[in-house]
């Protein structure tokens, strides 16, 4: 094995360690922390000795257990700063949830995953899912299909691969056919729904955050509750929600993201 691939070989099993302490929401033990993992006892002591001495995770030697350091929490804010939309879009959002009175979402996709990059609640909060930092599902979610259906085909068969399809409620889509299918309705459209597809009662109407060339930037939602709204009443903020997203793309494209897309044919 050459350096190069030996080198990627165990960053990639640190970072996975770094994720497994993370997922567990709190500081975990050792032991714990080796039921979990795949690797063996001393491969993991290793790591985890390796990680906490350059601070990627800390130790608290009363309680004996471990968990995310201080320098990932500076590395995160600075990702945050320089990779995520959530700095250009923050008062466009802000202003869009004064507007509408709901809960607006701002997203990107992480890999297969969409990941909650800020969050502005209502006026009166509901209890959700979705917090910025969160990964959630690409497949069953309003800001996650309408950025898969931005997607050029090779991107999105890998994606699609990637899905679960499990059905958290009963109008889950759960099959790549019913996916692709409301995917061609978002492009036909232009945005989308969360029909209670992730979360019992929970609905959006979400739209594409794209450059003038077509490059998917990230999406947001306008969402609320089937206890104070409805779809048909979301979707009347189109316009809105729309106008917002051009103006984040056109600030995007001025400051962090600017349109290296060129179109077919040219």
């Amino acid at each position: 094995m050459s350096d190069a691939s030996s080198s990627a070989g165990t960053v990639g099993k640190a970072l996975e360690v770094l994720d497994l302490v993370g997922a567990q929401g709190r500081p975990v033990r050792f032991a714990e922390l080796q039921g979990l993992s795949r690797f063996p006892k001393a491969t993991l002591y290793r790591f985890v000795q390796t990680l906490t001495n350059e601070g990627m995770l800390s130790f608290d030697p009363e309680r004996q257990t471990y968990g995310l350091g201080i320098r990932l929490v500076r590395m995160a804010h600075n990702a945050w700063e320089q990779s995520s939309l959530a700095p250009i879009a923050r008062r466009h959002i802000e202003a869009l949830s004064a507007q509408v009175g709901e809960t607006v979402h701002l997203a990107q996709l992480d890999h297969a995953q969409v990941l909650y990059v800020d969050k502005v609640n209502a006026r009166e909060p509901l209890q959700m899912y979705s917090q910025a930092g969160k990964v959630g599902p690409a497949y069953c979610t309003g800001v996650g299909k309408v950025m898969l259906a931005y997607l050029d085909e090779d991107l999105l068969a890998r994606v699609i691969e990637q899905q679960s399809f499990h059905p958290f409620t009963p109008h889950t889509l759960n099959t790549e056919a019913k996916l692709r299918d409301e995917l061609k309705a978002i492009q036909n459209r232009g945005y989308g729904f969360d029909r209670e597809e992730h979360e019992p009662g929970i609905i959006c109407v979400a739209h594409p955050i794209l450059t003038p060339g077509g490059r998917l930037l990230g999406a947001l939602s306008v969402t609320s509750s089937t206890g104070r709204t409805s779809l048909t009443a979301l979707e009347e903020f189109v316009p809105i929600i729309k106008e917002t997203a051009n103006a984040i793309s056109v600030e995007a494209a001025q400051w962090r993201f600017p349109d290296t897309h060129q179109p077919k044919g040219s």
